[in-house]
């Protein structure tokens, strides 16, 4: 694989102690104390809950081209009529019961497996831009070097749980071969958990073979190790390319985000109560769709929410009604007994400026207070997704760090109440130099590994370097450190295999 091995800087034993921190820190998936947010009431959910069984049943939602699903949905007592499925009240909750709360996706380093659903917080990357904006701070379309390098930086990111899917779409490969190279890039140059290929049931079909190879058939018979995102086609269609992927995530056992895809006012309608009432019957309907495949097949209920500017129509992010709506949505999640998917460093904006830096921090804490599970976007996301940024991914993972602080439980007990460090001090005294300051000043505080906190002369003399030149100096070093993780042999030339078949009976279609 190229570039494997990067170039050194920095002398062996400092890169050693670089990855040995990262690898103790990577391994922390967040179990978030924080208070949720609850934004509803008992009988607000109950009437959004009621609301979402009536748009099932009165006005249904679409299954074009698959009559596969409108057999199962008929077989289950629903009423169809031409692809429209009709619910009665009741049937799409009976359904859900058998989704479970929680489970572990498995790495295949298994400290970095994660759990996903309960009081647990997982961070992945950005997810599907076709451009990317480069270290030299130029916008173009993403190749599949660009990908691998995305998937360096994540294996290095200490604050990411995740390696994610579609990091960007490596234009320079066909559409029908490319999530192959894509599955490789994650297999081998990262161990975190990974997601799975969605564009095509047969490329998910290809995920779960290459999940078999690398962790073998038996161990993927009975556990989770892919995660996949399946989006809905807002408003209230569940078009049959997803739906068959689902169904062959779904009967191999393999967990899928179930995520409506809202825009506010375009998608949805213009209120958050509406909105909800939508993501609520399309989740439902998504969910049980996925136990009528396969009763216990692992899900999450997902929620993408922006707004629409309505002067120019574009979408809008960081707003306070998505907020609201994403707090809206976890209570619903966890009223379903669901892990739940939203929240994102999501942003407009097209450099990684103040914009991006407010609205992509108004989302990541929005989402930390709204108990999301599984953080898709965490890092990277600019222009509204259509660019993964190497500069604000390294500025965005530098901040997952601070919500691991964030979330965590408050120490308690005599150390941290700290009364021999007032003793010694004393009234009127300072804590730099007392002992219990001196054994613990290395780690006291958080502290970023991207941003300047200098005397203005130094910064002034070092270049007065913005933030984007110092996460693009970061993520060099970054990307100069990485060594891959090691993979058995025989697994890497199964799997290579594997592909060179894969890819000598498929055409080079880029549609």
């Amino acid at each position: 694989m190229a570039r494997e091995r990067r170039g050194r800087r920095g002398g062996g034993a400092a890169r050693r102690q670089r990855r040995s921190e990262a690898a103790i820190r990577a391994a922390q998936v967040i179990e978030n104390r924080l208070p949720r947010v609850e934004i509803l009431d008992e009988e607000a959910l109950e009437r959004i809950e009621e609301a979402a069984e009536t748009v099932l049943e009165e006005i249904g939602i679409a299954f074009p081209d698959n009559p596969a699903a409108l057999a199962r949905w008929q077989a289950a007592g629903a009423d169809i009529r031409g692809d429209r499925v009709h619910l009665p009240h009741g049937l799409a909750r009976s359904l859900c019961a058998t989704a479970p709360a929680r489970f572990v996706q498995h790495a295949r380093n298994p400290e970095r497996s994660v759990e996903i659903g309960g009081r647990s917080t997982v961070f992945a990357p950005v997810y599907g831009p076709p451009f990317v904006r480069d270290l030299e701070g130029r916008r173009r379309y993403g190749t599949i070097e660009d990908f691998r390098d995305l998937v360096r930086l994540g294996q290095m990111t200490p604050w990411l749980h995740h390696s994610g899917g579609t990091l960007c779409e490596p234009t320079d490969i066909p559409v029908s071969k490319r999530h192959l190279d894509m599955l490789m890039a994650h297999i081998t140059l990262s161990d975190r958990p990974f997601m799975g290929a969605v564009t095509a049931p047969e490329r998910a079909a290809d995920s779960v073979e290459m999940a078999r190879i690398l962790f073998g058939e038996a161990f993927v018979d009975e556990n989770v190790v892919l995660l996949s995102l399946v989006n809905l086609n807002s408003p209230l269609v569940f078009d049959a390319t997803m739906a068959r992927v689902l169904e062959t995530y779904a009967a191999a056992g393999q967990a899928c985000i179930l995520s409506p895809f809202i825009v506010g006012g375009a998608m949805s309608p213009v209120t958050e109560a509406g909105t909800l009432v939508q993501i609520c019957a399309e989740v439902l309907a998504a969910v049980a769709y996925s136990q009528l495949v396969r009763p216990g097949a692992p899900v999450v209920f997902g929620a993408f929410v922006a707004s629409i500017d309505m002067a120019s129509g574009a979408p809008t992010f960081g707003t306070p009604e998505a907020s609201r709506i994403l707090w809206g949505a976890g209570q619903l999640a966890r009223r379903l007994g669901l892990p739940f998917r939203s929240g994102g460093a999501l942003t407009g904006a097209m450099l990684p400026d103040a914009q991006a830096g407010y609205e992509s921090a108004n989302t990541l804490q929005a989402a930390m207070l709204g108990g999301v599970n599984f953080m898709l976007h965490a890092c990277g996301w600019l222009e509204g997704g259509l660019v993964a940024s190497f500069g604000k991914f390294v500025l965005d993972a530098d901040q997952l760090g601070a919500l691991h602080t964030l979330a965590r439980p408050m120490a308690l007990d005599e150390d941290a109440l700290a009364l021999e460090a007032m003793r010694e001090v004393g009234p009127g005294g300072h804590y730099l130099g007392c002992a219990h300051t001196q054994a613990r000043f290395r780690d006291a505080f958080w502290r970023s590994g991207v941003f300047d906190s200098r005397p203005f002369e130094t910064w002034s003399e070092a270049g007065a370097p913005d933030a984007a030149a110092l996460a693009h100096a970061r993520a060099r070093r970054l990307l100069a450190d990485y060594e891959a993780p090691p993979l058995d042999p025989a697994v890497r030339e199964a799997l290579e295999d594997f592909v060179a078949r894969r890819k000598a009976g498929l055409p080079d279609s880029f549609t």
